[in-house]
């Protein structure tokens, strides 16, 4: 049992290219850095006095930016390529990220927020495209799963550490880490990475063919409805869940931080095998997303069962596996629907539903805490992952109809 669960890991690490890899340890190194987020509205409560519904309206300026970035990225590397893309978006956040900690005024953290998530969210598209360079395409799909593996290694270390800064020291040294780890990831990348040409071949090319816009491609539109829903609902564990931990269960930021790194050591551990094995399974991948976006609402309905603290850690297990199953699939099905010179629109358009999500999310979720509380707020996000289940259903009936 333990050497064939040895195997299946081995195995599904075979074959990836140096170039993914040292990508991915460059993304570690980004990752691992990213301390701000996870406390954001921690800080902007403690440490600037802002109020549940002006949190809100920061994170929804983070979304507004996020959305912009996305477009951008995707219109940018379409034009100019996704190397050019990355490198630059590394290294102005980190500046921009640096300089968010002598912002002290909520109008300042709208624009400031604003402003580096349109730099920082061009990187994403311009990511998902240089797959199609770094990696054979019969390994994209796990190529991206190692990306997102040293995403969140990073992010299992980067809670911990950052609640451990925070209990220590101050807000403030988390600005600088994860400037710093910025500007270092790309030199790195400037270093270990070349800009390589690509040229997208494959099947899907040939059935779809004859798409000519994104707009005509109904499946794709269904789909990105229900990655709107699914960043929507996921959304919550980084604006309002954090809160949560703090005022319903009285978490101080180190603990907050060490369950926030449960959801990366989970991922890290399990993610790969798990999509290696369903890779090689005859499992229809919409079913499989769509079984996700069902663990999403389990996720946030199970903690209005009971108050005890262990409900906490089990809806983090859930949404986690939720995480695992939606993300690598979403991302492979806008990869492979992509038409050939679009591939940074279409991945644009993945990560603007991402972006367009957490600006509805965050304002949302804070008015719903503010007014009915967060039992309401866990209600609600179940009752979405069920219409994005529905969505999933028919998106499945289309593409077998096509």
């Amino acid at each position: 049992m333990v050497k064939n669960t040895f195997n299946l890991y081995k195995d599904s690490f075979a074959g990836l290219s140096p170039d993914i890899w040292w990508l991915a340890f460059i993304t570690f190194i980004n990752r691992a850095g990213t301390m701000v987020i996870p406390f954001l509205s921690i800080y902007l409560e403690d440490d600037l006095n802002l109020t549940g519904p002006q949190i809100g309206w920061i994170m929804a300026s983070f979304g507004v930016g996020s959305s912009v970035g996305s477009m951008l990225g995707g219109k940018l590397t379409d034009r100019i390529g996704y190397y050019r893309v990355m490198f630059w978006s590394l290294l102005l956040t980190g500046f921009l990220f640096i300089g968010l900690q002598f912002i002290h005024t909520f109008w300042g953290f709208v624009i400031g927020v604003f402003v580096t998530m349109v730099v920082a969210d061009t990187f994403r598209p311009a990511l998902f495209v240089s797959l199609n360079a770094y990696s054979k395409p019969e390994n994209q799909t796990r190529s991206l799963t190692l990306l997102r593996l040293a995403i969140n290694l990073g992010f299992t270390f980067g809670p911990a550490m950052g609640g451990l800064i925070i209990t220590t020291l101050s807000y403030k040294g988390l600005f600088w880490i994860d400037g710093i780890t910025c500007i270092l990831a790309i030199i790195l990348f400037r270093f270990l990475l070349k800009n390589k040409p690509f040229e997208r071949k494959g099947e899907v090319e040939e059935l779809y063919e004859d798409r000519t816009s994104i707009f005509k491609d109904k499946p794709y539109l269904i789909f990105l409805g229900i990655v709107f829903l699914m960043a929507f609902v996921f959304w919550q564990l980084i604006v309002t869940m954090p809160l949560f931990y703090k005022e319903v269960h009285d978490l101080n930021a180190f603990q907050i931080g060490l369950l926030m790194s449960l959801n990366g050591g989970l991922i890290f551990i399990t993610e790969m095998p798990l999509i290696h094995k369903l890779e090689q399974s005859s499992i229809n991948k919409i079913q499989i997303i769509g079984f996700s976006l069902g663990l999403f609402g389990l996720s946030f309905l199970v903690l209005n069962l009971t108050n005890w603290i262990g409900m906490v850690i089990i809806g983090m297990v859930i949404i986690t596996v939720a995480e695992m199953l939606a993300f690598p699939f979403t991302n492979k099905f806008a990869m492979t629907r992509a038409i050939k010179g679009k591939e940074g629109l279409y991945m644009a358009a993945y990560t603007t539903a991402f972006g367009v999500a957490t600006i509805f999310s965050a304002k949302f979720g804070f008015e719903i805490v503010d007014l009915y509380g967060y039992d309401m707020n866990w209600y609600v996000m179940g009752g979405l992952s069920a219409i994005a289940v529905l969505l999933a259903y028919i998106l499945k009936k289309k593409v077998a109809k096509n």
